[in-house]
């Protein structure tokens, strides 16, 4: 099994700092879509100007809207024909469409 990369002190505080800026960033977009604040063609297009929003999973995403759960989201993305695993950056111009026309958001 291969070993992490060797970090000075200073180098890994700073990846550290940085991991936790981007769980906050991608917290702060789900809680906005569970608010309603924000719609998932918003996020979808912040997917494609933001690598932090890009590399958000799909299936988190989708869950975070009002009105799905965990069943609903995984069975959507089956029926749309998503791996569980695809992040958002990764999603197909079709696979934008059918999840935009199901969820009606």
């Amino acid at each position: 099994m291969p070993q992490p990369p060797a970090l000075t002190p200073e180098q890994r505080q700073a990846a550290l700092a940085k991991a936790a800026q981007v769980r906050r960033e991608r917290a702060e977009v789900k809680e906005k879509m569970k608010l309603g604040l924000v719609s998932l063609s918003d996020v979808l297009a912040q997917a494609e100007k933001s690598e932090t929003v890009g590399k958000m999973k799909v299936l988190s995403v989708l869950e975070s809207l009002p009105g799905l759960g965990k069943v609903k989201a995984r069975r959507l993305m089956e029926t749309v024909g998503i791996s569980e695993s695809r992040r958002l950056q990764g999603l197909g111009i079709k696979q934008r469409e059918a999840l935009l026309a199901a969820t009606d958001r």
